[in-house]
């Protein structure tokens, strides 16, 4: 089998001058994607009644268009699920990606159609491997299995022509026949709708296999190598896959859980990010020495960036990407050849090279702690974490945090639920180092830290292993895409998962 190495590494070359021309022009790039996505839209009924026909310029595409969100299109969207065409794209949907995104109890249904599936997701996925194959061209990738662990694959009918799923299930109903010999589990089991059981068969039937690389959401798969290595007696998993060699991660911040991985692993693999969503496939790692994600420019997907300071305008002023500067908070606002039309995604991003354009996603618009002018993102608690980790030789596997505001009793400070692979020897240090980690790496959150005049130390409950997927399985939310919300301005979430944890510990 690796003389086929040499063979697919060819073939990636041949692919890399087409990534190279969008690579070296991306803002040309993306004026042509916008352009053809124009044309398309024009004639729909959201083209017609934005005038499309008449736009000559960017400028007049956002004065056309207001920001999109899910709830301004979803008037649209539930007719197109019914069955009316040309309404928000001009070509049969009949696929819609169900989504959550957070543990709201409001799902998104994203519709797909046969061009985001052909010009962005499976073309992504073959620009992504062409340049992993190029960074690594005795790679031995596809002479194995990739295991692919996704959420809840049950596909569900609207009517008779629609249906739907989460993006997973979609892409595995719309794949190509032979995609089945590289991937595990087998469609029987990738189909199933009870995550618990999955699990159990996912570690079953995937042991005997030759699997060469994994993809999946890191706390759920976490659980599944464990899984694994319980069942075979195996120490680490490389013992059970020697020919393991690339993990493709993304949906939450991989630093919290990278020890932990190396550890289960036991022995060096590749790590790729990869962003991609029920909207679209937007950017993966092409240099895995460094951190960001290349963005990619030629996929279907137009993108505009909402600064900071203009996220609570009411009139925001988006800019492209000859205006963006490296390490400042943008929100991505994406227009899409599924028919999403100037769409607000709701994730925040940075930067962090401009010469490729490379990104690194920094947390999303409501999820952040700003009580006190502090404005902590979830890219800082993730790194912070990781440094408390790595100073007291403990292992984060969930976690959550909101403020606690001034009262009577005192000032204020930040409160955090945390779940333990390892614990620490002393919970007490941990704080202090994790308190110490954010200072270091946000300022503003230093300022505020001075002398505890507006935040004291903060506070820390250690729940028992298991309470955040038990608390996302009592709201359905078990598996796959589903997301403990790892910040929040105010404490509900918090409250509610601490509630449920004490009423789950026996008495």
């Amino acid at each position: 089998m690796k003389l086929f190495s040499p063979a697919i590494s060819r073939l990636a070359r041949l692919r890399l001058w087409s990534i190279e021309q969008w690579m070296a022009e991306p803002a040309k790039a993306q004026y042509a994607v916008w352009q053809d996505l124009l044309a398309a839209g024009q004639y729909t009924e959201f083209g017609r009644n934005h005038g499309f026909s008449h736009i000559q310029s960017l400028a007049d595409y956002k004065t056309a268009i207001p920001l999109q969100r899910y709830e301004d299109l979803k008037p649209f969207i539930d007719r197109m699920m019914k069955g009316e065409e040309n309404v928000l794209w001009n070509t049969p949907i009949s696929w819609f990606a169900k989504s959550s995104g957070t543990t709201s109890e409001r799902s998104k249904f994203i519709p797909v159609s046969e061009e985001s599936l052909q010009d962005n997701h499976y073309k992504a996925s073959k620009d992504v491997l062409s340049l992993y194959y190029i960074s690594h061209p005795e790679s031995d990738l596809l002479t194995g299995k990739g295991l692919v662990i996704g959420g809840s694959h049950q596909i569900n009918q609207f009517n008779q022509d629609i249906q739907y799923g989460d993006l997973s299930a979609v892409i595995l109903q719309n794949s190509p026949f032979w995609s089945n010999w590289i991937r595990t589990p087998d469609l029987a089991i990738a189909l199933m709708d009870e995550w618990e059981e999955k699990l159990e068969k996912l570690a079953q039937s995937t042991i005997s296999e030759n699997v060469t690389s994994m993809a999946g959401v890191p706390t759920w798969l976490i659980v599944l190598l464990k899984r694994i290595l319980e069942i075979t007696g195996k120490e680490t998993i490389k013992q059970v896959w020697p020919a393991l060699e690339l993990y493709m991660h993304g949906g939450v911040s991989f630093v919290p859980y990278r020890q932990q991985f190396e550890k289960l692993i036991g022995a060096p693999i590749n790590y790729m990010e990869m962003y991609n969503a029920s909207e679209g496939f937007f950017a993966a790692q092409d240099d895995l020495t460094q951190e960001g994600m290349l963005l990619l420019c030629d996929h279907g997907i137009f993108y505009e960036f909402m600064p900071a300071s203009e996220w609570d305008s009411a009139h925001p002023r988006t800019i492209q990407l000859d205006e963006v500067e490296l390490g400042k908070n943008y929100a991505p606002v994406i227009t899409t050849n599924g028919g999403l039309w100037r769409y607000l995604l709701g994730d925040t991003i940075q930067f962090t090279s401009l010469h490729p354009f490379r990104i690194k996603v920094s947390g999303r618009i409501k999820h952040y702690i700003n009580a006190f002018g502090e404005e902590v993102i979830v890219d800082n608690t993730d790194k912070a974490l990781a440094l408390a980790c790595e100073r007291t030789g403990a292992a984060v596997s969930d976690y959550t945090a909101a403020p606690i505001y001034f009262s009577e009793a005192g000032n204020g400070a930040h409160e955090w639920l945390l779940e333990f692979d390892r614990e620490p020897q002393s919970l007490v240090q941990f704080v202090a180092e994790l308190d110490a980690a954010l200072q270091q790496i946000n300022s503003d959150y230093e300022a505020k830290r001075y002398k505890d005049i507006a935040l004291r130390m903060p506070e820390a409950t250690v729940l028992p292993k298991g309470s955040f997927a038990a608390w996302l399985g009592s709201k359905g939310k078990l598996g796959g895409q589903h997301k403990v919300p790892r910040l929040n301005n105010d404490r509900t979430v918090l409250e509610e998962i601490k509630a449920f944890a004490a009423a789950s510990i026996p008495k």
